[in-house]
């Protein structure tokens, strides 16, 4: 399975448009929009696709969700920019609550001064869809994803202030 995005690529910074935005009261100040992601060669028997977003770099001892995404339709290939703030995404597809606590992108913001924070936007071939609401936390979410997973790829972005 591959991934990859229009908007970056792997290994490289990730644009201000797609870094939290001041309205979260972190520091920051991006657009929080998410960035483009596009995947192929799902195995055969791809149910649905799920897309989280990972910083294993956060200093919280358990990493930090910045976006998790299930029960993307088998036959949709791609996110558009800024589908975490709803709009774009496929009929069915569900967001459920980040570390935010809430659903939907919350870009990076590391904390000032820190190493750069590593993005991993993964994309995960799921066997049929998961059995979530809009509140599940994203822990229980990786449960599910754990044992229903087919196949995944990552695309890692970086961030630093």
């Amino acid at each position: 399975m591959r991934v990859w995005s229009n908007d970056f690529s792997d290994g490289d910074y990730l644009a201000q448009d797609h870094i939290l935005s001041a309205d979260y009261g972190f520091g920051c100040g991006g657009g929080n929009r998410s960035p483009h992601l596009a995947w192929a060669d799902a195995p055969e028997g791809t149910g649905s696709f799920a897309v989280t977003c990972y910083d294993p770099d956060a200093p919280t001892g358990s990493g930090f969700w910045h976006w998790v995404v299930v029960n993307i339709p088998a036959d949709v290939t791609e996110l558009p920019t800024g589908a975490g703030s709803g709009e774009g995404l496929p009929a069915g597809a569900l967001q459920t609550r980040t570390d935010f606590g809430a659903p939907g992108y919350g870009g990076p913001c590391p904390p000032e001064g820190d190493h750069p924070h590593r993005y991993f936007f993964t994309v995960h071939a799921v066997d049929g869809t998961l059995e979530v609401d809009e509140d599940t936390s994203p822990a229980v979410v990786g449960f599910q994803l754990h044992f229903k997973t087919l196949a995944k790829a990552d695309l890692v972005g970086l961030y630093k202030r």
